[in-house]
């Protein structure tokens, strides 16, 4: 077990394990082609795959099944799977917001943090480009917490406009891979 321990990078070994499995287990007919079959589909169960997109350890496997369905109304499924991601990220959201806000707090007094708001540019454009760059990072395969951290670390922000911005960028993401 100390060997396991003795990785300089552990998560990322083990997400790209997982990245690998998944592939492996998308290779195979079978799983292909329950994915492919529409009448296997239930909202339910593209509510849960969307709840996996956002999880970091989870995403493989939810973009090798969002890949392999075949669905009759595409947009549809890209707002169930959008829902379920958009609720994972709300759970994420509440607790970075409970148990990391005495840290964002240090980390605003931090050197490259204050670099970052000495750039001359107007707050609210500050906000914005942060919403931007929070929902690309959640509408990719990258992990949805570095995206939602990102928003409770602004300290102000509401559940709503999170579930708001989690919602379109998670469904336009989903909806990519639905499209490959």
């Amino acid at each position: 077990m100390k060997r396991l321990f003795k990785f300089r990078y552990p998560k990322i070994t083990i997400l790209i394990i997982l990245i690998i499995l998944a592939y492996f287990i998308f290779s195979i007919q079978s799983v292909q082609k329950y994915w492919i079959n529409p009448g296997n589909l239930s909202n339910l169960g593209v509510f849960l795959t969307g709840f996996l997109f956002s999880f970091g350890f989870t995403t493989p496997f939810a973009i090798g099944a969002f890949l392999f369905m075949n669905p009759p109304n595409i947009l549809l499924v890209a707002i169930i799977g959008g829902l379920g991601a958009m609720s994972a990220d709300l759970a994420i959201f509440k607790i970075i917001k409970i148990s990391f806000m005495d840290e964002f707090k240090l980390l605003e007094k931090a050197k490259p943090f204050k670099k970052i708001h000495s750039v001359p540019l107007n707050k609210k454009i500050k906000h914005y480009l942060m919403y931007a760059f929070a929902g690309l990072i959640i509408a990719s395969p990258l992990p949805d917490e570095l995206g939602i951290s990102m928003l409770a670390g602004l300290g102000h922000v509401k559940a709503v406009p999170v579930a708001i911005i989690s919602f379109i960028f998670n469904t336009i993401g989903i909806l990519i891979f639905l499209l490959i």
